[in-house]
């Protein structure tokens, strides 16, 4: 069964209950119960106007289907301001594999759930692409490719352009050089303190290339196997829950959203936060509490963009990397901006955003 809802173009109580309930302005929001899977899974388009939704499917444990609904309409929201501040002609949209509490997506059902994903996907005829996220790879994607033509980051052997995990981190990388700019005065993370929570793909990258510039590193993930990873980088070990409260000079989410808490941002150690991970902000006053205590923080959604130039920009490599490594340039804007109108970031880069999408 699918359920579908406009808000954009609906004049019935379909749209008006979307927008109610969630408090989100999207232009579609679709909810199927895949047929070979039996999962839920959510596709939520939130803007289109710069063009098709570009967004990954995150597979994800939920407690509830409301949980999932509203975590895919945030991180469709997300990914408008991150496709336009990164300049692509793509708008914002994220799908959702919804798991229940403690259940794992294996053998022949993850393939089941992929396949009904590519139908959820080309029933919309083209105005969301999908791509890898939490939870999904390349391998993935070619199994959506197998039942629609809109979906990026297929394995390179099928033609694809791969997993874009390395460049979301050399986004991250230059990101977080222009924060160093700014609070220390060079953009060298050579002698810096600089906690990384939550090594996947992206942070473990990210470990490894600040490790090998001489940053003094602190890492922690939930995953106490990834300690190996600290062991061999001669960096020190602490537990999620206590990370945030080791002194550092930068502090970087690299894991699930929502880690910065209003308790994490009062105990928070740190001068910046700079880190991939979508949605860190717990409360939607988090940037305020984070300015207040004079923490300079990257808004995630322009950090973490450099996966989606890999996939959605246009040109070579070489003109993708280039727009790669210009996220600090862009982020020195939004710093700027910020800094000249007496205004968080994150509204400095909402301003940024409004007026690409205004034009």
């Amino acid at each position: 069964m699918t359920r579908a809802f406009s808000p954009a173009t609906s004049t019935g109580t379909t749209g008006d209950a979307s927008q109610t309930l969630f408090g989100f302005n999207h232009e579609h929001l679709n909810i199927t119960t895949g047929p070979r899977s039996g999962l839920t899974i959510i596709i939520a388009v939130h803007n289109t106007v710069l063009g098709p939704a570009l967004g990954g499917c995150r597979v994800w444990n939920y407690a509830t289907t409301d949980e999932a609904v509203a975590d895919a309409l945030r991180l469709a929201s997300g990914m408008t301001s991150k496709n336009a501040l990164a300049g692509l002609a793509a708008g914002g949209g994220k799908s959702v594999i919804a798991l229940a509490p403690g259940q794992k997506l294996t053998g022949e059902q993850r393939r089941d759930a992929f396949l009904d994903l590519g139908d959820a996907v080309e029933a919309l005829g083209g105005a969301y692409l999908t791509a890898e996220d939490v939870g999904t790879t390349a391998d993935d994607m070619a199994v959506v490719a197998e039942r629609t033509a809109h979906a990026v980051g297929l394995p390179a052997d099928q033609g694809g352009l791969g997993d874009p995990g390395d460049f979301t981190a050399r986004g991250v990388h230059a990101a977080l050089l222009e924060a160093l700019r700014r609070t220390h005065g060079e953009a060298d993370a050579r002698g810096r303190k600089i906690t990384i929570v939550g090594l996947g793909h992206v942070g473990s990258a990210l470990a490894r290339r600040l490790a090998d510039e001489g940053a003094v590193l602190t890492l922690s993930d939930i995953n106490e196997g990834k300690r190996e990873l600290a062991n061999d980088l001669g960096a020190s070990w602490v537990l999620p829950a206590e990370a945030h409260r080791v002194p550092a000079d930068v502090f970087m989410p690299a894991g699930v959203g929502g880690m910065l808490s209003p308790t994490v941002i009062d105990e928070l150690d740190t001068v910046a936060v700079v880190g991939p991970a979508n949605n860190q902000l717990a409360e939607a006053n988090g940037a305020e509490q984070l300015a207040g205590r004079g923490i300079l923080y990257a808004p995630d959604y322009l950090v973490n963009a450099g996966g989606v130039l890999y996939l959605g920009a246009a040109g070579d490599l070489e003109e993708k990397l280039t727009r790669i490594d210009a996220i600090g340039s862009t982020l020195a804007q939004v710093f700027d901006e910020a800094s000249a109108q007496g205004i968080t970031t994150v509204a400095a880069a909402d301003r940024i955003v409004e007026g690409m999408l205004a034009k």
